[in-house]
């Protein structure tokens, strides 16, 4: 046969045995053995699903007793670390008496995945309803497991939100058909995230389930944020959940094509042990999820008691054909900022705007009583997303002198932020951290004091260039946000390679502070994919003193130690207002934007007597204060910064899918 022949006979049969469904005779029965398979077995001999006491839960009852329908009353707490977010996770889970509903974006198969999935299928076991909704492109890894866990208990449900080709799982040649096919549906997505016991305790936030989210990877881990909220908005949240989980594009894994076909083949799959790459962290972590005095030490003891809060939500009807019309959370956190009068603080990891938020933020910097803006960001050598960040390199004049915006770029090596270094299990040379001991305020561990730091340092001035670039064992595509890029060629998921070895710390909370008086934290990455694609969430509490804690909080983010500060470089001795007119209107080019200098680059804080504090870039001492350090800071300058500047030049039309 002709080889172009064999190949269309190839793409024939691939797309047939892609888009094949289950019959529905095919789905009944799948849904039969699935059911038939279920433990009805329950292990609680008390009462109250034999949940266990937990100060956290506690707050649920305190808040509820305390609220009118007129005055409602509320704690939040700000989950700014990693184990600590894993942490409230786990003791939610136990204390449930009567229901557990889960809604996140990823969900993997490492430890702390593995973690909460046996946690919900020990509650699920003593007589707790556990209800587990997935998006499609990133649940789970492997088909037998979610075959085992559509068998699993009587009590426990699984179900993926809006599978495209039918299936629960897709690879590399079904993705390219979806996105020829489907390329609507393939990008929508369900962003939402949020964790709710008995309608009365509710977490949401940045956060899925990857060890990644918990400072438990040793290479790269994500600098990310929740929000704990206990009282009434609970309701709220879990009638938010009910209109996704009976939504016609949530699907029982046993009912679509791959899943049912290994339960009609083989049975349902027996869900292996557990097994942990680090068991003793796992461990450590279960014991202290049921040590009351650390609950109470390092989470209930920073709850801050606030009045009423808002829940707001996308639901799955913003995928429908006028999507726009049902974009509540886009339109809610406009709204906020439109309001501002002093100062808006918004942190994303993307900094990539669409038109009608470019807009919003074009008008604010028109009022003569305009706020500042400060935008808490990733820089190039941190951010996981580097053809995001290539879009926001290529608009950095539009921010800075149009909008307005102070922004700061989150460092890959950050030497304050609230990252447990000490959780990754990484070895002393991969730490790359020269300010260890500094970060958080804790003391070095013995085992990097003295000469055993010394030592670890040599170790990494001497490790081979090669190893520096690529040896990390970075994630795989499981984890991309992004729809899109998910199955782009392996190193174009990874971070940039840089300088040096170390677990590097990439941004990926979406947070917001109106006036010190309002704050959000929630999904959105305020981005076109945020407002045209994804469903998102967030709670917005107006309350000034959790407002001052959460601004404290991303301020640190900024402070020089863990961001740089973009400004305008310093202008050429000549011709100066030919080179910025030259460059804005390759800007304004949506292919071609070949102009090599761009308007601004990044900034270090160098301290000193007529130095003592960090300053805004239009204060008029900033540049006495601040040396430049380049446009890509840290970064390895090679393949990987000019596929940024290819991307800057010819990426433009990716930018609403980013």
């Amino acid at each position: 046969m002709n080889p172009v022949l064999r190949g269309l006979a190839a793409l024939l049969a691939l797309s047939l045995s892609a888009c094949a469904s289950l019959s529905p005779a095919q789905r009944d029965r799948a849904s039969a053995i699935a059911a038939a398979a279920r433990s009805q077995q329950i292990d609680c001999q008390g009462e109250n699903a034999c949940a266990q006491p937990s100060p956290l839960y506690e707050l649920g009852r305190k808040a509820m007793a305390q609220s009118t329908p007129e005055r409602p009353r509320h704690y939040a707490l700000i989950l700014d670390r990693g184990p600590d977010a894993l942490l409230a996770r786990i003791n939610l889970i136990r204390s449930a008496t009567h229901s557990l509903d889960l809604q996140t974006y990823i969900f993997d198969e490492d430890d702390a995945g593995k973690l909460v999935l046996d946690e919900v299928l020990a509650a699920a076991r003593r007589g707790v309803r556990v209800r587990l909704l997935l998006d499609q492109l990133a649940a789970m890894r492997h088909i037998d497991t979610l075959a085992a866990l559509a068998g699993a208990h009587a009590n426990f449900e699984i179900k993926l939100y809006n599978p495209v080709l039918h299936r629960a799982r897709i690879n590399y040649p079904q993705y390219v058909l979806a996105a020829a096919c489907c390329w609507r549906r393939l990008n929508q997505r369900m962003h939402t995230k949020l964790l709710l016991a008995d309608n009365r305790v509710g977490i949401s936030g940045g956060r899925n389930y990857q060890d990644d989210y918990y400072d438990w990877d040793d290479q790269y881990n994500f600098r990310d944020r929740d929000v704990l909220v206990a009282g009434p908005v609970a309701d709220i949240m879990g009638t938010d959940f009910e209109v996704f989980w009976s939504d016609r594009r949530s699907v029982p894994v046993e009912r679509l094509a791959d899943v049912g076909k290994r339960l009609i083949d083989g049975g349902v799959p027996v869900l292996p042990k557990t097994e942990f790459e680090r068991p003793q962290r796992a461990q450590a972590m279960r014991e202290d999820a049921s040590d009351e005095a650390k609950i109470n030490e390092r989470l209930v003891s920073h709850a801050i008691e606030v009045g009423a809060v808002r829940y707001i939500s996308d639901t799955p009807n913003k995928h429908r054909e006028n999507s726009d019309a049902n974009a509540l959370a886009s339109d809610s956190l406009r709204s906020l900022i439109t309001h501002s009068k002093e100062e808006v603080i918004l942190q994303t990891p993307y900094l990539v705007l669409s038109k009608s938020a470019q807009q919003l933020f074009r008008s604010l910097h028109d009022r003569p009583d305009r706020p500042r803006v400060i935008v808490s960001t990733n820089s190039l050598a941190a951010t996981d997303a580097f053809i995001a960040y290539a879009l926001s390199y290529k608009y950095k004049r539009r921010y800075l002198r149009e909008f307005g915006f102070n922004i700061y770029e989150y460092k890959p090596f950050p030497a304050d932020a609230p990252i447990d270094i000490a959780a990754t299990g990484a070895t002393l040379p991969d730490l790359g951290l020269e300010g260890l001991a500094e970060r958080d305020g804790r003391a070095e561990p013995e085992s990097v004091q003295g000469a055993g730091l010394a030592e670890s340092r040599r170790q990494r001035r001497e490790l081979d260039r090669s190893s520096v670039l690529y040896r990390q064992r970075y994630r795989q595509p499981l984890a991309r946000e992004y729809a899109a890029m998910r199955y782009a060629r392996r190193r174009t998921n990874e971070p940039v390679p840089l300088k040096r070895a170390g677990v590097r710390i990439g941004m990926h909370a979406k947070s917001m502070v109106i006036d010190e008086r309002i704050g959000v934290i929630g999904t959105h990455n305020f981005d076109p994919r945020g407002d045209h694609y994804n469903t998102e969430s967030a709670v917005v509490i107006d309350d000034p003193v959790f407002a001052r804690a959460l601004a404290a909080s991303i301020r640190r983010d900024i402070a020089p130690a863990n961001s740089w500060v973009i400004a305008r470089r310093d202008k050429p001795p000549i011709f100066s207002g030919l080179e910025y007119s030259i460059a804005k209107i390759s800007e304004h080019l949506p292919i071609f934007d070949l102009w090599p200098v761009r308007y601004a680059t990044s900034y270090e804080f160098v301290p000193g007597p007529d130095c003592p504090s960090p300053l805004y870039r239009t204060d008029p001492g900033f540049r006495a204060c601040y040396k430049p350090v380049g446009d890509f800071p840290e970064v390895n300058l090679g393949v990987k910064s000019l596929t940024t500047r290819m991307f800057t030049a010819f990426g433009a039309g990716l930018a609403p899918i980013l």
